[in-house]
């Protein structure tokens, strides 16, 4: 079942490159390193599976692409990569790494309420992506609006929409990431997207 926004099973991804592959002194790169690094986050990530899967429900999202997002952001709130909730040099905030530049945090930085602003950020982002390239399939513009997430939707410019993003990966990694965690039971549960 897809969400409202597209099936992250469909979306084309060539995963992590290099440089965030190097996070854990990985020796390949592409989808596999991607896995690899979701699949290190995957004990600590379970820990969030419910709330995860109550926003992705609440919010119309796939539980997959939040799960991912936070893989990718936090490590899932692993030890030494959040000081107090904050990434990023003091700039980024949460599970999901809210930039306090553009928006002001809430709630705590692992409770639903982070999750849920976070989610709709990413929603916006999907929805200005659809605005700008209403000629895009779905999937394409879920994915322009996964990189939009990390820089904002002034950097897609193209159907390679990582050109401008952290890593020149952060949709396609986060994409492959997604693929994994829907593997590892972080999908929709019997309900419908449909309006």
């Amino acid at each position: 079942m897809a969400s409202t926004y597209g099936d992250v099973t469909r979306i084309q991804t060539t995963g992590a490159s290099a440089v965030t592959a190097g996070q854990d002194n990985l020796s390949m790169q592409g989808v596999q390193a991607s896995n690899q690094l979701a699949e290190t986050d995957l004990s600590r990530m379970n820990g969030y599976k419910g709330l995860i899967t109550r926003v992705g429900r609440a919010q119309r999202m796939d539980p997959a692409v939040i799960a991912a997002i936070i893989s990718r952001e936090s490590r899932a709130g692993a030890p030494g990569i959040l000081q107090d909730g904050w990434g990023d040099h003091g700039n980024a905030f949460g599970l999901m790494q809210v930039d306090r530049r553009h928006h002001t945090p809430e709630g705590r930085w692992d409770s639903e309420q982070h999750l849920t602003q976070a989610t709709g950020i990413l929603i916006h982002f999907i929805g200005k992506i659809q605005n700008k390239y209403p000629s895009w399939t779905k999937e394409q513009q879920f994915k322009g609006g996964i990189a939009a997430y990390n820089m904002g939707d002034g950097s897609v410019h193209s159907l390679e929409v990582d050109s401008q993003t952290t890593g020149r990966d952060y949709a396609n990694d986060v994409v492959a990431r997604a693929q994994y965690y829907k593997g590892m039971g972080f999908k929709e549960r019997r309900y419908s997207f449909e309006s």
